[in-house]
């Protein structure tokens, strides 16, 4: 009895002295956690690439205090900074970028009259590296509470700059008091879509008083690329305006062409660029270099155009397409974008060449010492949130940019043009924290920014790398493997519903 009692007790003292280490180690974890902020969190041994356009340097330690980086310094094992922090992040063979800016998003809580919650697409966004998002055009109140919200990190979501669409008047008055109102409202800018040469010269010069920026969609109007020059334009959105601005008169439309129709529009913009006259296209590209005006070409989203059989089996459809959007996308003049009941290979062929002729006019503005910037406009003609915004990074390198040149498009350029190229777009001490940290080498292959899990030959190219593996903002590390299988759980419960 005695022996069983001894025996007993000191398999008692085994378990106690063993809950105890585990206990103890869990207590001393500094692992990141994901959507908690830790006062101290230092990222290990990672190769940092500054956002800038310069090659990548490490092993480096990226000390993060609050909100804000402190300190980027030469990876060091036995630093007391490492010892101390209440968070690690084991850097060893990733890199970290500066977080993602998407300059052309859109916040969207429904798709064709079917309820879509915000999280689904802040989840998206976030998951896909993107720590800050331009708004240009949504329901501005509602736009105004989820910016508050995410200003109070009371939602997991990126942060938000407003550009309210601006709808003009009648009347000068009425225009600018329209602009005035827009501003009151906390509008950071103005989005201005296919306005007319009256009306957008007088929003420009409001605005231009009230300190407001201006992302400007252009579309078949008399305003074009050399208005976008004088008036001071912040940003072009898609490439509307600038081939037209090189036009020797107007394009050549066909008798019964109708821009309300949505086919005959999109079908017809694939043989606007053929049209420009190319040495006037230059005069018009350096036009706009030498006023200041960035480009944020979106490439992404007219990608259904030259090749709609790849868009329509996006291999991440089948885990993450919302059944609202699904429906949203498929042909139906209803929705915008949806055009593609009557789209042929002619009008892909068209489309081909005219990627061809933009993507080089980018190129050759960027050359000229233009600033380009990256944005996806998702939510439209097949695009999904995030994953539409990590293939614009590809088409950036299809269109003849270096790696290290779209990760600054995708960076520090889209900060400089919001003006927020002090403390956005860079990892550098004093800036806010907002990294993306990859597994792997981006700079290598754009491809491995997807997640993994939804295209087996990808993931078997790309071997054991690949995927964000997190994304901070302002130093909260959201964990983006978990933010996709809470995605996965909104579309699934989402789909049931709509059975």
């Amino acid at each position: 009895m005695k022996t069983a009692s001894r025996k007993k007790l000191s398999m008692n003292a085994i378990c106690f002295f063993l809950s105890c280490l585990i206990s103890t180690a869990l207590a001393q974890s500094t692992t990141a956690v994901h959507q908690q902020r830790a006062g101290t969190m230092v990222i290990t041994d990672v190769m940092v690439v500054d956002g800038i356009g310069i090659p990548a340097e490490g092993p480096k330690d990226i000390i993060i205090e609050g909100k804000r980086i402190k300190q980027v310094r030469r990876a060091n094992p036995d630093g007391d900074y490492r010892k101390t922090a209440d968070a690690l992040i084991d850097g060893k063979d990733k890199y970290a970028l500066p977080g993602f800016i998407n300059m052309h998003g859109h916040l969207m809580d429904s798709r064709a009259g079917e309820t879509m919650p915000f999280q689904y697409q802040y989840n998206l966004w976030l998951g896909a590296g993107m720590t800050t998002i331009r708004d240009v055009g949504s329901d501005a109140e509602k736009a105004l509470v989820q910016q508050r919200l995410s200003r109070e990190e009371k939602i997991a979501a990126p942060r938000m700059f407003l550009y309210m669409w601006c709808g003009g008047g009648d009347t000068e008055e009425e225009i600018r008091q329209n602009v005035r109102e827009l501003k009151a409202k906390g509008a950071d800018g103005l989005k201005c879509h296919q306005m007319d040469l009256f009306t957008f010269r007088i929003v420009s010069d409001e605005a231009k008083k009230l300190g407001l920026k201006i992302a400007h969609h252009v579309g078949i109007k008399d305003a074009n690329a050399w208005h976008d020059a004088e008036f001071g334009t912040s940003t072009i959105e898609h490439w509307y305006g600038v081939p037209d601005a090189a036009l020797d008169g107007i394009q050549q439309f066909p008798a019964d062409f109708n821009h309300a129709n949505e086919l005959h529009r999109f079908r017809y913009a694939g043989r606007l660029w053929r049209e420009a006259n190319p040495e006037k296209l230059e005069k018009v590209l350096q036009s706009l270099v030498d006023a200041g005006v960035a480009w944020d070409p979106t490439f992404c989203i007219y990608e259904a155009s030259r090749d709609l059989q790849r868009a329509v089996t996006q291999p991440w459809f089948k885990d993450y397409l919302h059944p609202a959007l699904e429906k949203f996308f498929t042909p139906n003049p209803k929705y915008h974008g949806s055009f593609f009941w009557g789209w042929t290979n002619t009008d892909e062929v068209y489309w081909k060449e005219n990627y061809q002729i933009w993507m080089r006019s980018v190129k050759s503005f960027a050359e000229k010492g233009g600033v380009v910037t990256t944005g996806e406009d998702a939510g439209f003609i097949y695009q999904m949130f995030g994953f539409g915004y990590l293939r614009e990074l590809e088409l950036h390198e299809e269109a003849g940019f270096h790696p290290l040149e779209v990760i600054k498009h995708a960076t520090y350029n889209g900060a400089k043009t919001m003006g927020m190229d002090h403390e956005l777009g860079r990892i550098k001490a004093t800036y806010l924290a907002d990294i993306v940290v990859v597994n792997g080498n981006p700079l290598a292959n754009l491809h491995i920014l997807f997640p993994k899990g939804i295209n087996p030959a990808m993931d078997k190219q790309r071997g054991n790398a690949g995927g964000i593996e997190w994304t901070i903002k302002g130093g909260i590390p959201y964990h983006a493997p978990t933010l996709f299988e809470a995605t996965k759980s909104i579309v699934t419960s989402a789909r049931q519903h709509s059975e």
